[in-house]
């Protein structure tokens, strides 16, 4: 029951941040010195994941550039002697990490880009990691839900409490507490209105996921917004197996919003090791 592979949803076009994204990949746009999507693939290859199947669009191949190996920049680097450069740029992609790229033709939804690794995933349990929700914890929050899978060996969401005028923005679930971080889920409903909704607890951007889910997903009607929603597809498999939703120790930054990702970048920029002292003193600078 160890979570080996990871589905990484790519094809988004990332409207919101236009025009950064016009000839560039929302995922790749940086958070301090490192792209987002790396932020992501740490976290999971810190879960165990080995196999990193991206399902991605058109405009998207800086992100397989960026796992590729960049023969022409690491030999600069090593005739310059920058070894320490040369161990960051190879530390990007591990030599035990498989990144694998699978096409998704049409942005038909959330579920539609999970049921586009299905052929990839098998049989297996697997993880999905949206880039945009950047999750900074300690152990790493997928390696949380990792600990938890092994446990419980049932499909996990990681959720949050979130504000009630957000429920909208969110997969919303309810259901029984198991314990301070797990709860049975009864219900889970894809952006509900505030006066509607079962509860506050939001669904963040990681999951692990049993492959029951294909199936769901495969046999239902759009959704919210005509699309084929993930969200639907886990409610679907509710009524087969158990699903648990689990409260994450850390911290989500929603970097698919602007304040989010500019949030973002300045609290990794504080903690940074060799940046943030400097940078503090400089914000200091700008306090009025």
């Amino acid at each position: 029951m160890k979570v080996s592979k990871a589905i990484f949803p790519v094809a988004g076009l990332g409207t919101r941040f236009l025009p950064a994204t016009k000839a560039q990949p929302k995922e790749m746009l940086p958070i301090v010195d490192k792209p987002l999507i790396q932020y992501a693939v740490e976290e999971a290859y810190a879960a165990g994941v080995r196999e990193m199947i991206f399902v991605t669009g058109r405009h998207k191949r800086p992100i397989e550039d960026h796992f590729d190996m960049t023969f022409e920049l690491e030999v600069a680097l090593e005739q310059a002697a920058k070894h320490d450069l040369l161990d960051v740029v190879r530390s990007v992609k591990p030599d035990d990490m498989e990144c694998i790229y699978v096409r998704q033709a049409q942005a038909l939804g959330l579920g539609h880009a999970v049921l586009c690794g299905q052929r990839l995933v098998g049989n297996d349990p697997f993880a999905v990691l949206l880039a945009d929700d950047l999750m900074i914890g300690e152990p790493p929050v997928l390696a949380q839900m990792a600990e938890a899978f092994r446990e419980w060996r049932a499909s996990i969401l990681a959720v949050q409490e979130v504000p009630a005028e957000h429920t909208r923005r969110y997969g919303i679930v309810a259901g029984t507490p198991v314990n301070d971080r797990m709860i049975d889920v009864q219900r889970i409903v894809e952006k509900p209105a505030p006066e509607v909704a079962p509860s506050r607890l939001g669904v963040a951007g990681r999951y692990i996921l049993t492959p029951g889910v294909f199936h769901e997903i495969a046999n239902q009607p759009r959704g919210v917004g005509g699309e084929i929603q993930l969200t639907d597809g886990i409610a679907g498999l509710l009524r087969r197996e158990k699903v648990f939703a689990y409260r994450y120790e850390g911290k989500r930054y929603d970097c698919g919003s602007k304040e989010g990702f500019l949030q973002a970048n300045v609290e990794l920029a504080l903690a940074h090791p060799q940046l943030g002292a400097g940078f503090r003193d400089y914000l200091k600078t700008l306090a009025l």
